[in-house]
């Protein structure tokens, strides 16, 4: 079990689980649009339970959550995501590389949906701390030429919040930046295939995805 703390002077809760090792790499985990629920704070615990350090910030107010697609997009316009994201999570990033007692300080992120814009936009705005970035089924437009890291992609075959399309040029995009990138697309999955509590679950897609980006962080942040 974690427990709960600040993130920073941001007024924001994050959800904090430890490994057994005193020192261990640091992995900021960013929810998708349902807010900070027991999905993304058991990812972290699993994290830890791998040997991970593992930090994951609420990105709404008070730390709302949703439990359906309408009160999640409503939840969504109720505050100004480009204001108050970025500085929550620029300081739970700073926090997991002074948690992680790791010479370097490196700082693996992942990110799902909505949180995996937010996990690319981070690679991209401290790129001398963020060595590798895993996403679940988001994506942007960026040119990635002020980034560093290595990415590793999971996205649905058939998704109608994103597209395959968006999916190859983000990958492109990333390619072009000279970026190490593996984007997996799991056949026949749909958009947050890997939440247990959404009926797009998929359980041997989501095993086969957390599988990889257990070998992925152990690759890129050993």
């Amino acid at each position: 079990m974690g427990e709960w703390i600040n993130v920073g002077k941001t007024g924001h809760r994050a959800y904090l689980a430890l490994p057994e090792a005193l020192s261990a790499p640091g992995v900021l985990v960013l929810h998708a649009w349902w807010g900070l629920t027991p999905v993304f704070t058991d990812v972290c615990d699993r994290l830890a339970a791998a040997g991970y350090l593992a930090l994951a910030p609420s990105l709404y107010p008070e730390g709302a959550t949703a439990t359906t697609i309408a009160e999640a997009e409503a939840l969504r316009d109720t505050f100004d995501e480009a204001a108050v994201v970025p500085p929550v999570v620029l300081n739970a990033a700073q926090q997991v590389r002074a948690l992680s007692n790791v010479t370097g300080g490196p700082v693996g992120v992942i990110g799902f949906s909505m949180g995996a814009y937010w996990a690319l936009d981070l690679s991209q705005r401290w790129p001398d701390a963020v060595p590798v970035v895993v996403i679940f089924y988001g994506t942007d437009d960026s040119s990635y030429d002020t980034a560093r890291a290595a990415y590793l992609g999971h996205f649905a075959e058939n998704d109608p919040y994103e597209s395959l399309a968006a999916v190859r040029a983000t990958e492109e995009n990333m390619r072009a930046a000279g970026r190490d990138v593996t984007f997996y697309v799991y056949p026949g999955t749909h958009h947050w295939f890997v939440e247990p509590n959404r009926p797009e679950y998929d359980p041997a897609a989501a095993e086969l995805a957390w599988e990889r980006t257990i070998e992925f962080l152990r690759e890129q942040l050993s």
